[in-house]
């Protein structure tokens, strides 16, 4: 066998490892910066204004405003049979209610002197009432006449008469539990066994007596759609929250 000649060659030398310095990342794109104090505030608002008209909008569906109304109106309805009850004198609920279609109304709590009956013809008291009411808040308040000295016996029998006519006045009545108010957003009608018609305008009432019993009634309160009666039994003076409004008794 025949074999090459080896011939011996030198190897280069091995350069040493050259250490490079380690990569670091480049600019790229840049995070997105954080909102502002001012930002933030502002969004804050808008979610805040957004939740408000959105609880708004549910109330007026839900008739919300109008039964916590109600609720509220039984429970100062309730005071004031019991403090009918307790002094023996007569007292009512008076309600104030705009005209027309206007939302809104005003009630307070008054009691007589002594105790008084309610008159049969209510609608015509309520329309003299309401003229009277009307009239008085046009004319303003009046100043007092002066009498002449000395006393007599018509003078006598006049005092007696005037107070005997101012026991049987009502006046207003307040207490921690029953103080007057201004409802608006909400509708109302009331009506009693002396009326033909509910009351949806002028002045309207119910009353409590010191026997131990009340007016039966129905007071209606309307939001938007949703309607809420709250009724009030004659021998307890008990107040029910019911949902619409219910048929008025025939008797």
């Amino acid at each position: 066998m025949k074999r090459w000649p080896y011939r011996w060659r030198p190897r280069a030398p091995r350069q040493p490892a050259v250490s490079r310095p380690p990569l670091r990342p480049g600019p790229g794109p840049r995070a997105p910066a954080g909102l502002t104090l001012v930002e933030v505030m502002v969004v804050i608002a808008i979610a805040a204004t957004l939740l408000s008209a959105t609880v708004i909008g549910m109330g007026a569906l839900t008739g919300a405003k109008a039964r916590e109304t109600l609720g509220e109106l039984g429970a100062t309805m309730r005071a004031l049979y019991d403090t009918a009850a307790l002094t023996g004198h007569t007292c009512r609920m008076v309600f104030e209610m705009p005209p027309g279609d206007a939302t809104g109304f005003t009630y307070r709590a008054e009691c007589a002197g002594r105790a008084v009956t309610a008159a049969a013809d209510r609608d015509r008291t309520l329309r003299e009432d309401t003229q009277a009411s009307a009239d008085a808040a046009r004319r303003g308040a009046r100043s007092g006449s002066v009498g002449r000295p000395g006393t007599s016996l018509l003078d006598v029998l006049s005092q007696e008469k005037d107070r005997v006519e101012s026991a049987a006045k009502f006046s207003i009545f307040l207490s921690p539990e029953i103080e007057p108010r201004r409802v608006s957003g909400v509708k109302l009608s009331v009506w009693t066994p002396h009326q033909r018609q509910p009351a949806r305008s002028g002045l309207a009432y119910v009353y409590f007596f010191p026997q131990g019993s009340a007016e039966r009634a129905q007071v209606t309160a309307r939001q938007g759609n949703s309607v809420w009666t709250l009724v009030v039994s004659s021998l307890t003076g008990k107040t029910t929250v019911v949902d619409g409004e219910p048929e008025i008794p025939k008797s």
